[in-house]
């Protein structure tokens, strides 16, 4: 997400910020209810706006064709691995439950790290890059994470959500159910170890894509990456942790043994 130390906002900027987070939360719901063709027309014209976001910061950061080039080859691989993996977990083989659980993960990984940053502070992480982030602040975003990934795995063992439309845990989604840290050792990981496990690396890697953001908004010299959304910059600035854990998993899904 953009840098939170920005000049203090008065009533009508947040007011601003309130409506536009609302039709954003309200877009994307009803794309994800619909699924489909809407979901995929959704996530492909979310994907073009972060692209061009990414070609922009480059382009304004890095001289000569050659840099800008591998820029944008590296850009396209980013955005189209977190682009497809939403795509592949949403589709008529699962249920809402593997994309509302990843979806929900990081959200909870924003919200645990900006209340314990605010509360407890303490030494920053990178402060040249992204000087509100703090080490408390990602202790408590891998709180968030773990908690909502527990609570995902626990209501799936009770059978009150289900990966597929048959409510059968089918392997290419087991990561998403008892075990949602698939990669750790199957069962003989404890329930809540696996999830702290999976907590800690979807943190690092929200936090990670975070910061990654910021350091390329600094090198073009700009605060945010766009201005499409109202009061909240563009999509690359919503999206940025989200697209660092979807390509994570996405290489993970790839490389695991077979």
């Amino acid at each position: 997400m953009a840098d939170a130390k920005r000049p203090r906002r008065g009533l009508s900027d947040l007011g601003v910020r309130a409506a536009s987070g609302v039709v954003m939360v309200a877009v994307s719901g009803a794309a994800l209810w619909l699924g489909g063709a809407v979901w995929i027309a959704f996530v492909c014209a979310i994907s073009v706006g972060v692209l061009y976001e990414w070609i922009r910061l480059a382009r304004r950061a890095t001289p000569g064709p050659a840099g800008r080039a591998a820029w944008n080859f590296a850009g396209m691989l980013y955005v189209g691995v977190g682009a497809a993996m939403l795509l592949f977990l949403h589709n008529d083989a699962f249920t809402l439950a593997p994309v509302l659980t990843l979806l929900a993960t990081v959200i909870a990984v924003d919200v645990g790290a900006y209340f314990t940053g605010r509360t407890l502070r303490g030494p920053k992480i990178a402060p040249s890059i992204s000087p509100s982030k703090t080490w408390s602040g990602l202790a408590g975003g891998i709180l968030g994470a773990t908690l909502a990934l527990f609570t995902a795995a626990r209501l799936w063992q009770e059978g009150l959500i289900w990966l597929t439309p048959q409510g059968a845990a089918a392997d290419a989604v087991s990561c998403f159910g008892s075990q949602p840290c698939w990669y750790a050792g199957a069962a003989a990981v404890p329930l809540f170890g696996a999830c702290l496990m999976s907590g800690i690396v979807t943190a690092v890697c929200a936090q990670a894509g975070d910061f990654f953001e910021s350091w390329m908004k600094r090198r073009a010299g700009l605060k945010d990456s766009g201005n499409i959304i109202p009061g909240h910059g563009g999509f690359f600035d919503r999206v940025d942790g989200l697209l660092a854990v979807l390509f994570v998993l996405g290489l993970m899904i790839l490389l695991q043994p077979r």
